[in-house]
């Protein structure tokens, strides 16, 4: 659905979060008569009662009678469409789209085709995997947009001047469907991986995973680039769709720390600013993507030696009194704060995990820690105690240190006490920050901040937006 088709309907957004006003601004711009009604929290109605709309109506009540009062709602991300009263309006015939959707009508062309468009999506390392993309596109002379759930509302790029050559987005599974809602096909499409996540948005494993993979499913990309070590996505059978593997022997694969286009060795990688094997797999889900585009990725793989990394993703803050503090706060999963360990293995390591509980599965990580575990682990937050109920019994079989605290404040002091002077205090959670920040850059910034770091010289996200 184009904005242009939302003219004198009954429309609603939801939501006053960036995407939310992006959306605002993105209709208002093309309909500037058009009442809205806004559906938001208490917090945010000043907010959006100050911008003395007169055809803007604020609301603080999404109920489900509410909703159903229009015919088309336009949600932010965050909102799960599988709320009850979300559910219960759709049943009558309301329509939820979010502003991706909206965005990929309006780029669309004749053929369907949303082109030049490589969409990245995956449980994690898709920011830098899509970021990434977008520098070696640029390195090699390709004016590119970087936008999405990275941190720029693709509502915010409705009509850039002059257009970029290339869109590299990242959508995460709130997202992913709006593509497919659109009825457009991107030319790339990648997934990079899947573990449980978000379970609480999509009520189940098996409904994240669903939703994930629309991206590739449902929106019928020209090119899917999928994980070929993935179990999941090496199961998948795609009709409508090219499929090019990563991770694979007859692609681009890591051996150890070189990296190969088929048996041909590229290049070392273990100096690149990318932390992690895990990241340097992503250089090879970029450099297929990039060939699925048509160009040649050969060239372009030294230039990752160039790439900037993401803040609050492995992300090292410098060194304190011996410690140093090591913020990875976009860890959410389990499975992250394993990887961000792994990279730090063989160092005297304190890590810092706990946050919102919304019922994901730690004794894979409580297994891992009778082999792999690190000097100290320290549970905070409000799954903290569930997640030290998990590791307490294999705490003396891993030998390391089970200790617990409430706050990140007092986990950093009983991180720093275990370290005794010396060693890493690594933030990766493992659980969104929702029980005491806004979001994992919050959290971020407040783990920087009580180290004795600028928390504004640390969050910026490079190259967002086009050139």
């Amino acid at each position: 659905m184009r904005i242009s088709q939302l003219e004198g309907r009954r429309v609603a957004l939801w939501g006053w979060g960036r995407e939310g006003r992006a959306a605002y601004a993105a209709l208002r711009a093309r309909l500037p008569g058009q009442a809205l009604t806004l559906f938001c929290g208490p917090g945010e109605a000043a907010d959006a009662r100050a911008l003395a709309d007169p055809a803007l109506f604020v609301e603080t009540g999404a109920s489900a009678e509410r909703l159903a009062a229009f015919e088309v709602v336009v949600k932010s991300p965050g909102i799960s469409p599988y709320r009850p009263e979300a559910q219960a309006a759709a049943e009558r015939g309301t329509r939820f789209l979010g502003g991706t959707a909206l965005w990929c009508a309006e780029r669309v062309d004749a053929d369907g085709r949303l082109r030049g468009v490589v969409c990245v999506t995956g449980t994690k390392g898709k920011s830098t995997t899509t970021s990434l993309l977008a520098h070696l596109l640029r390195a090699g002379g390709h004016r590119t947009a970087l936008a999405g759930n990275i941190g720029l509302p693709l509502l915010e790029l409705l009509a850039p001047d002059p257009e970029p050559e290339y869109w590299a987005i990242e959508l995460s599974s709130y997202q992913t469907g709006d593509v497919a809602a659109s009825g457009a096909r991107p030319d790339v499409a990648v997934v990079l991986n899947l573990f449980p996540e978000h379970l609480d948005w999509h009520g189940s494993q098996q409904r994240y995973v669903e939703d994930k993979l629309k991206l590739v499913t449902h929106a019928r990309p020209r090119i899917a680039v999928l994980n070929a070590a993935d179990p999941v996505l090496a199961a998948l059978d795609l009709p409508a769709s090219e499929v090019r593997w990563f991770g694979r022997e007859d692609g681009w694969h890591l051996r150890g720390d070189t990296l190969f286009r088929g048996g041909e060795a590229v290049m070392d990688t273990a100096a690149l600013p990318l932390p992690g094997r895990h990241n340097r797999g992503n250089l090879c889900a970029v450099l297929t993507a990039i060939e699925a585009l048509g160009l040649d990725a050969r060239p372009l793989a030294a230039q990752a030696a160039a790439f900037q990394p993401l803040p609050h993703r492995l992300q090292t803050l410098g060194e304190r009194a011996g410690v140093v503090y090591v913020n990875d706060s976009i860890s959410t999963t389990p499975h992250a704060t394993l990887a961000a360990l792994e990279c730090f293995r063989g160092r005297r390591v304190a890590v810092l995990v706990g946050g919102h509980d919304r019922g994901v599965d730690w004794s894979g990580f409580a297994a891992a820690m009778r082999t792999g575990a690190p000097h100290a682990v320290v549970t905070m937050g409000e799954n903290g105690p569930r997640i030290r109920d998990a590791l307490a019994p294999v705490a003396g079989e891993g030998g390391f240190r089970l200790l617990a605290a409430r706050t990140l404040e007092e986990a950093m002091r009983a991180g720093v006490d275990a370290l005794g002077g010396a060693g890493v205090l690594l933030l990766s959670p493992g659980a969104p920050s929702f029980d005491a920040y806004r979001d994992y850059v919050a959290r971020g910034r407040h783990f920087a901040g009580l180290a004795g770091f600028d928390p504004n010289a640390i969050s910026t996200i490079p190259g967002l937006g086009v050139f």
